[in-house]
């Protein structure tokens, strides 16, 4: 288990009659990064629910970064898994007055708001990512002036603050527009690539978004898995199909998907 990220088995999560995952079984190993996509409903925040202990499986068992949920202590797992969420900018705006630079070093302990002593290498640290992220500019302006793509970036440059071995970036580019979604990815693909970097869990519903870093993908429709594996295996447009239920069509371009929807599709009832 030791070369385990996330291992999986038999997973299924039932409430009443209905089941909002069955029958799971997922393995993430040291060294991959992945996309999870499937569309809305489809069963990806109850998954991630489950591998960060907030929600209990039915069924199965769960092991995270080599520790059996149920024989551990998960607030200690925890302290190595991160979640950059929607829910998470709403909890950093009710510290609006914080500033970017605030934010980020608030990351290595993550905590709502500054409360640790600061060391000079953590500010050169924090920085550093602000400038990575290209926002170095607004690192001593109140975060309740960003704009949406701001703050992400905000978000994720406070999530690698943290040395964590585990990052859950839940749809990261809701809300962008081309430009900014574009740029926060490629920020994304330079970090991913440096040393002691987390495992990624990139969620969405895009394609376009499973950039080079990412190397695994796993599809899930009404709570089961379609398909999961090496990305330029699982990504076809017969699974796609699947997946997303219309008719599309699939172009790589330099280790990037793009789709489209066929152009005789017609929405029926």
């Amino acid at each position: 288990m030791q070369n385990h990220v996330i291992s999986i088995k038999d997973v299924s999560v039932r409430r009443g009659e209905k089941y909002l995952l069955k029958n799971i079984t997922w393995e993430v190993h040291k060294g991959q990064n992945w996309a999870i996509l499937g569309l809305n409903g489809a069963g990806k925040t109850t998954l991630l629910k489950i591998v960060t202990c907030y929600m209990w499986p039915t069924t199965g068992t769960t092991d995270v970064l080599g520790n059996r949920y149920g024989k551990v202590n998960i607030h200690e797992v925890r302290k190595s898994i991160g979640w950059v969420s929607n829910a998470l900018d709403e909890q950093l705006q009710s510290h609006g007055s914080s500033t970017a630079l605030e934010v980020v070093l608030s990351g290595k302990h993550a905590s709502i708001g500054l409360y640790e002593h600061v060391l000079e290498e953590d500010v050169s640290r924090a920085m550093e990512l602000l400038q990575k992220f290209h926002i170095v500019h607004l690192a001593d302006k109140p975060l309740n002036t960003f704009s949406q793509g701001e703050r992400k970036k905000v978000l994720l440059a406070r999530a690698w603050m943290s040395q964590l071995k585990l990052l859950i970036l839940d749809e990261p580019c809701a809300g962008l527009d081309i430009y900014a979604r574009e740029e926060l990815l490629g920020s994304l693909e330079m970090l991913s690539k440096e040393e002691n970097s987390p495992t990624l869990l990139f969620v969405t519903h895009h394609v376009e978004e499973v950039i080079p870093a990412i190397s695994h993908a796993l599809l899930i429709r009404a709570g089961e898995v379609v398909d999961a594996g090496v990305k330029n295996k699982v990504l076809t447009e017969t699974n796609l199909e699947q997946t997303f239920q219309v008719p599309l069509r699939l172009k790589w371009e330099k280790d990037r998907p793009w789709v489209r929807v066929d152009g005789g599709f017609i929405f029926r009832k």
